[in-house]
């Protein structure tokens, strides 16, 4: 079954730091070849990666703390101020962490608090990285991801009717109306939402990440080998380049768009 009919966007979201607290946004202006404006914008090097930020080059997530691995992350509540970039990390209602990540001070505040309690999982001294622009994306393409829910309400049916926080998946845009699993078909077509053109790209290969609460921080689920298990595939949710500017919101519709006759 196809999504031929529209979609709309129920939640719309952004990751500042890898590994972090999914930011929701109202709206968001979208513009062509980038993400979500500042969508995965810093990282926490878990150990030496090579990354030169006056050069930035795509990087694995493997040389990141990330929720694949390292699912404590999911325990902190974190909140990135853009005017000030200002992070502040909070676990069970209190301050732990916080500073400017544009300054060393800043940086180091946030270093010495993961550098005093992720020791056990660190390869080495943990470093917050920017790179102006660069985004530190699972893919090396600047790209929006998105989350069919029906999909997700799917997986709920393949595990026997268990709950599975949509944010699981840390998409950028979630939407409803599509059949469930119809999305994985759109690669090549372009979306349509007001002004803004998305081209889907690519499928989104689920890794062990999903598998952690983002409420509880467990790791209490086997979504990947579940889905491989049900569908031969562990795919959920695609990628799109933004080809055209525009902005978006909660509410929009996400339509298909017509190929232009010739």
């Amino acid at each position: 079954m196809t999504a031929s009919t529209d979609a709309e966007i129920t939640g719309l979201y952004r990751y500042p730091i890898k590994g972090l607290t999914p930011e929701a946004l109202q709206s968001v202006l979208l513009r062509t070849g980038q993400t979500l404006p500042a969508d995965r914008r810093y990282a926490i090097e878990n150990g030496p990666s090579g990354f030169d930020p006056e050069q930035p080059q795509w990087k694995p997530k493997i040389q990141f703390l990330m929720l694949a691995r390292n699912e404590r992350l999911a325990s902190l509540d974190s909140r990135f101020e853009d005017a000030t970039n200002h992070l502040t990390i909070r676990k069970d209602g209190q301050i732990v962490a916080s500073g400017d990540l544009e300054t060393s001070a800043g940086r180091a505040a946030i270093e010495g608090y993961f550098r005093e309690h992720f020791q056990p999982e660190l390869k080495g001294p943990p470093k917050v990285l920017s790179g102006h622009d660069h985004s530190f994306s699972d893919v090396a393409r600047k790209v929006v991801s998105i989350i069919n829910l029906d999909s997700v309400r799917a997986i709920e049916t393949m595990l026997g009717g268990t709950r599975v926080h949509p944010l699981r998946f840390r998409g950028n845009l979630y939407v409803t109306g599509w059949p469930a699993w119809s999305e994985l078909e759109l690669v090549g077509q372009t979306l349509a939402i007001g002004k803004a053109r998305l081209k889907v790209v690519k499928r989104i290969v689920r890794c062990p990440a999903v598998n952690v609460d983002p409420e509880t921080a467990a790791r209490d689920l086997e979504i990947p080998p579940t889905l491989s298990r049900h569908l031969g595939h562990m795919d959920c949710g695609i990628y799109a380049e933004v080809i055209a500017d525009g902005e978006i919101g909660v509410g929009d519709a996400v339509a298909m768009e017509e190929p232009r006759l010739v």
